[in-house]
């Protein structure tokens, strides 16, 4: 299976406002995760600086930040889909062995 990366660039208050929203943001991803579209996710750096998210699709990947409430309520400044190519490791989409 093809992986694609959905990364966040975050709002520099994100922390600050990510607790109204975070419940419904989580059941956004619990629910693509359930689905086997979202494998991991979460936030990158101490202090945070962006977010990943690891899905299995890109029309699910841009499904989600459409929908995600982060998105829409201006914790997330830009987001982006790209492609993976996974190659090391028993989950990866096209492993190379030398």
């Amino acid at each position: 299976m093809p992986h694609y990366l959905l990364s966040y660039d975050l709002a520099p208050d994100y922390l600050d406002r990510r607790g109204a929203f975070r419940e419904a943001h989580l059941g956004l991803a619990w629910k693509a995760a359930d689905k086997g579209d979202l494998l991991l996710g979460g936030a990158v750096g101490d202090p945070v600086e962006s977010a990943l998210l690891l899905f299995t699709g890109a029309d699910a990947a841009r499904a989600f930040a459409e929908a995600d409430p982060y998105v829409r309520e201006g914790l997330v400044r830009t987001w982006r889909v790209v492609p993976w190519t996974t190659v090391v490791g028993p989950e990866a989409a096209t492993p190379v062995r030398l």
